[in-house]
């Protein structure tokens, strides 16, 4: 694992100039450029405020808002959509640079930072777009909104290692690919986003424990929707379980990377 963080800070330099790349061509194929990385978040937050609270007038008594609904699902898709982001990228990552990891020399594992680098940069976007609206809706989470930072290291972390371990299975056994989004999709349900966890039946409740989404999303939820700190607790357990996640993809993938340019 050492070796492969030491070849990610040695190719750091390709890295975000690779990240860099990446935004820039989405910029040049746009006639607005990168306006669209504001407006696009801005519309579709925009939508879940004015159907959730304006047209069906769903509210949360936690929250003191009219749009509480919204303020509330609007948190946590801001920590699903980097977190589904990262794996959807990571799993056919591979795969779809299968001729530049054949012809190219350079570390393979800088393959999936890159990819991790771009979703970082849509979510900050994302996530200015979700304050913009928010102050709109006269909610604005305050100072607390800086927890966002160590909230979303354990996401990605999180994200990350399930991304690693994904895409690199993905290349053995092609049907990854079809499960995953499937995989997330329950993952979505299975987690409190749309729905607040009081509504729940106690028999599943329990089984939230077991998904390690739920702290970073109620995190997620504490910080921009009620407006308070995080539980570092529960966030501390999920790092812990995220790292050793990364450990094992780290090592998974140096055992595997001879082979997987030889089947790709």
């Amino acid at each position: 694992m050492t070796e492969l963080l030491k070849s990610i800070w040695k190719y750091r330099k390709f890295i975000i100039n690779s990240i860099q790349r990446d935004i820039v061509s989405r910029f040049s194929r746009s006639s607005v450029g990168g306006l669209w990385m504001i407006l696009h978040p801005l519309v579709q937050v925009s939508m879940y405020a004015i159907v959730l609270s304006a047209v069906l007038g769903a509210k949360l008594e936690t929250i003191s808002s009219d749009y509480s609904y919204a303020i509330y699902i609007t948190s946590g898709i801001v920590a699903w959509s980097l977190f589904s982001g990262i794996i959807n990228s990571c799993v056919s990552l591979f795969i779809k640079n299968a001729n530049l990891m054949k012809k190219m020399v350079f570390p393979k594992i800088a393959l999936p930072i890159i990819t991790l680098g771009v979703n970082l940069v849509n979510f900050f976007f994302l996530l200015i777009a979700v304050v913009i609206i928010f102050l709109l809706l006269k909610h604005f989470p305050g100072p607390n909104i800086f927890w966002i930072i160590p909230v979303t290291i354990v996401l990605i972390t999180l994200a990350l290692s399930l991304g690693l371990i994904a895409g690199i299975l993905n290349v053995f056994v092609r049907d990854v690919s079809v499960v995953m989004p499937i995989v997330l999709q329950l993952g979505f349900w299975f987690t409190p986003i749309i729905y607040p966890v009081s509504i729940l039946p106690d028999r599943f409740k329990f089984w939230l424990n077991f998904n390690p989404m739920f702290p970073v999303v109620e995190a997620f939820h504490d910080v921009l929707a009620y407006r308070n700190s995080p539980d570092l607790l529960s966030l501390l357990s999920v790092f812990i379980f995220s790292l050793i996640l990364l450990f094992i993809g780290f090592f998974l993938f140096k055992k595997a990377s001879p082979e997987m340019v030889d089947v790709l």
